[in-house]
């Protein structure tokens, strides 16, 4: 009865050694993988490949308020326009170019639902 529990006991061990080696040996061959693909990628830019900051000057930051375009009208009353027809929704520069602030007697928040200032 003691070697037939042995005998069992020998095997477990050997089974989670052979799965512990077979783990180690995947993880080596995912790294050598790793290492193969990262061989075959662009070399990272040299410093004289830069970009550069233009004569000029840094870019300036333009604030202004923007509208959408009108949306495009089906050319007949029973037809409707698709998705696809209708495109990327554009803007415009806005006319009146002042910002919109909040009202006097307003709460501040929308939805906020109290009386505000009274």
């Amino acid at each position: 009865m003691y070697e037939a529990a042995a005998g069992v006991q020998v095997f477990g061990y050997v089974v989670i050694l052979v799965v512990g080696l077979a783990c180690v040996g995947g993880l080596i061959w995912a790294f050598r993988l790793g290492f193969k693909v990262r061989r075959r990628e662009p070399a990272p830019p040299r410093p004289d490949e830069q970009p550069r900051m233009p004569p000029s000057g840094p870019v300036g930051e333009t604030r202004e308020m923007r509208e959408p375009d009108e949306v495009p009208r089906a050319a007949d009353d029973g037809e409707r326009l698709t998705p696809y027809q209708l495109g990327n929704v554009g803007t415009k520069r806005a006319d009146d170019q002042r910002r919109s602030r909040w009202s006097p007697g307003s709460s501040g928040s929308f939805g906020g639902g109290g009386g505000g200032r009274t």
